[in-house]
């Protein structure tokens, strides 16, 4: 990811005023607090998601270890990167040198091609899970594997980062000279260019096309699958299972929305000056005031995630409240049909037919009899969750199971 260039000190060359010294722009004063805001957010937004991943084995299903690597992304963003960076609008040249000026660098490349491939890789599981739910409890591993080769690609691509990234020193009027961190060297003259170009493929147009791929066929199963159900499950609990099997896919798609409009006016500037023969010229205050906000935005995409998350999903609201405001919710302990009483965390797009009766207040019992990528019943399953996700399967071929919970769910 392209941060720094020549760009703003050529603006401040050809304007009519000539250079304007950093005491006198609102950026100075403006840059450092939002990078503040999104410094603490960062850290303990994407923090506790860590801490829940690791502390909770019932969290660690297959969205959620997607979800725990992106989190260590945006943390190495914000720890390595934004601390740094933040003094680009504040301070006239670069001041940690070019060894930090490297690993800056890397560390924003590293935590984009983390970010989108996760994205990506996300948005195929939610659509596998829709065709062959049970998939999962086969391939329990698989979304370890993908995440580490994910982290090996976004290192590959970073190398040129990491070999190239140099501070440069530009001269701009009485002999003053400026230094500024560019990962693209000053003698290549089509370097920047390609790369420019080859970044925004690779790290957004390109992702951004298989992700709206993915969610095409998705949206088509679940059309598909809702006229299959049969019509005794159209309405209560069917309609409830399925409304919970597809909050896990909207929440991954409002992190597709947030990484499209973060990095979009990124991407778009970076390609028009690096592409078009006379943006320097054209370079003018309103493309400078644009630049800003896209520097913002690249890196406000780091904090984002974990909000969204808390907002959507109600599991995850628990254990943000539990360890950022001491709050230790527990489930009610009596039967209901609210989607945020039920197992979030549980993600097989398998059943439609749901009863909930808690035995304690830590405690709900998801039982299960149809498939929604075949119309053939199943065998009832009977899972159990808790609060810290930790889920008992059993499988049961009795059709009397079911009014068993039910008689309960009412005596209690």
């Amino acid at each position: 990811m392209h941060t720094y260039n020549s760009t703003d000190l050529e603006h401040d060359n050809s304007s009519e005023g000539g250079y304007t010294p950093y005491s006198d722009r609102i950026e100075t004063y403006l840059v450092p607090v939002i990078f503040a805001i999104i410094f603490i957010v960062g850290v303990l937004g994407n923090g506790t998601l860590v801490i829940v991943y690791v502390r909770h084995r019932g969290m660690r299903n297959a969205p959620n270890t997607y979800i725990f690597s992106l989190a260590l992304a945006d943390l190495l963003v914000i720890l390595i990167c934004v601390p740094f960076v933040s003094v680009i609008y504040t301070l006239e040249s670069w001041p940690w040198g070019e060894a930090i000026c490297r690993i800056s660098e890397t560390g924003k490349d590293i935590s984009i091609g983390v970010s989108v491939f996760t994205l990506t890789a996300l948005s195929a599981e939610r659509y596998c899970a829709i065709v062959n739910p049970f998939r999962k409890l086969q391939l329990r591993k698989l979304p370890l594997v993908c995440a580490t080769i994910i982290w090996a690609a976004a290192l590959i691509f970073a190398a040129p980062a990491a070999f190239f990234s140099s501070t440069i020193y530009h001269e701009i009027e009485n002999n003053y000279t400026i230094i500024y961190c560019s990962p693209y060297p000053e003698t290549w003259d089509n370097y920047a260019k390609w790369m420019t170009l080859t970044k925004a493929i690779v790290y957004y147009a390109l992702p951004l096309l298989v992700i709206a791929f993915f969610y095409s066929l998705m949206a088509q199963r679940l059309l598909a699958s809702t006229k299959e159900m049969p019509g005794a499950l159209h309405g209560g609990q069917g309609e409830a299972q399925a409304k919970a099997r597809k909050s896990v896919a909207c929440m991954v798609l409002i992190f597709v929305i947030v990484f499209f409009i973060c990095f979009l006016p990124y991407h778009a500037l970076e390609v028009w000056y690096y592409m078009s023969p006379t943006a320097q010229s054209d370079y003018n205050d309103f493309t400078h005031a644009l630049r800003i906000i896209a520097f913002c935005l690249s890196f406000l995409n780091s904090c984002v995630n974990p909000v969204a998350l808390y907002c959507v999903s109600g599991v995850f609201r628990q254990h943000f409240n539990r360890y950022l405001c001491c709050q230790r919710s527990a489930l009610h302990p009596t039967c209901s049909s609210r989607l945020s009483r039920t197992a979030i965390c549980e993600t097989s797009f398998r059943s439609t037919q749901r009863h909930r009766c808690n035995r304690n207040p830590t405690e709900s019992i998801v039982i299960s009899n149809y498939d929604y990528a075949n119309t053939k019943k199943k065998n009832n399953i009977i899972s159990r969750n808790s609060t810290d996700g930790v889920t008992i399967m059993t499988v049961r071929d009795s059709n009397d199971f079911m009014n068993d919970v039910n008689e309960k769910c009412i005596e209690r």
